[in-house]
């Protein structure tokens, strides 16, 4: 079970009542996790990109939700254009990727950026952050849409939760497809 945009005090009236022990609250994801089963982890990695860190608690609602569908992912935090070299580090396990999430405020440029260098789905989230004429995350959305890099995608301003459901779908048909294929 999932909630997302949970307040902490949310999770507190609902620790009281001591129907759900095992709940727990993830804090910069607001999100408030109950798994009553363990699922079978995927076999692949789900990349999940930030190109600063005002961007990680929508890459941490991602994280959360891609982890309770029972899919494994790594953050690669802080590889914005404005810091771009730091980005070259990662590109071979990007690469290596069936999707990659990229989540971006300000002007958003880094899902183009990525796209361009891999050959799978990017799903570009855009965030309500930065600083300047960002217009509440409606600049970054506005660049992401327009992006040239074949196979970018975008879902709405700070919905970690549907990049994170649809970069997880498509990993699990791919590793279905793949184990049909042995």
């Amino acid at each position: 079970m999932l909630a997302t945009r949970a307040e902490e005090g949310v999770f507190e009236v609902l620790s009281k009542t001591k129907k759900f022990p095992q709940a727990r609250y993830e804090k910069l994801a607001r999100a408030i996790v109950l798994e009553q089963k363990e699922l079978p982890e995927s076999k692949t990695v789900l990349p999940i990109v930030t190109a600063g860190t005002a961007d990680l608690p929508v890459a941490e609602e991602a994280k959360v939700t891609a982890e309770i569908m029972g899919q494994r992912t790594e953050l690669v935090c802080d590889v914005g254009v404005a810091g771009l070299h730091r980005l070259f580090k990662h590109l071979p396990k990007l690469q290596k990727a069936n999707v990659i999430i990229v989540v971006a405020g300000m002007e958003g440029a880094l899902a183009s950026v990525v796209g361009g260098l891999v050959s799978c789905p990017v799903i570009a989230v855009p965030t309500s952050v930065g600083y300047g004429s960002c217009f509440e995350g409606l600049s970054a959305l506005l660049t992401m849409l327009n992006s040239c890099a074949s196979g970018v995608t975008v879902v709405n301003i700070d919905n970690g939760f549907s990049a994170a459901v649809t970069a997880t779908l498509i990993n699990k048909k791919i590793e279905s497809n793949q184990k049909n294929m042995e």
